[in-house]
């Protein structure tokens, strides 16, 4: 057993269930309730969605490949994996800090749930 993709997964779990629970309230209603158009509206709420289900997904990926056998595919999942949540890290960090608010780390505080899991994953890949 990995113990870092297993710590890597239980965190992502946790991140999955941030997002589902104060995403729906933080953005999700608010969201739908905006006088935005109905198309960039709907398609803003799927891709919501598409990343709540990504989140589960890429948990249990890393829980199982925690309790699989080491295979040649193992690393491979893993890293990329890692550089899944690499990528959502730093896309929340180039947007926060490209809009010029004052303390912008703080203002969309994701990339400090994603970061964890891409360091905790990498550590099992390696």
């Amino acid at each position: 057993m990995n113990g870092w993709l297993l710590a890597a997964g239980i965190t992502a779990f946790g991140v999955a269930a941030a997002h589902i629970v104060g995403g729906h309230r933080d953005v999700v209603r608010p969201l739908l309730s905006c006088g935005l158009a109905d198309e960039p509206k709907r398609v803003l709420h799927a891709v919501w969605h598409m990343v709540s289900v990504d989140l589960v997904l890429s948990a249990a990926a890393l829980v199982y490949l925690a309790l699989a056998d080491d295979t040649s595919a193992t690393g491979l999942m893993a890293w990329f994996v890692a550089a899944h949540f690499v990528a959502y890290t730093v896309a929340f960090l180039v947007v926060t800090l490209s809009v010029g608010w004052p303390k912008p780390l703080l203002r969309l505080p994701q990339w400090i749930l994603l970061l964890p899991v891409a360091v905790l994953t990498v550590a099992g890949a390696a």
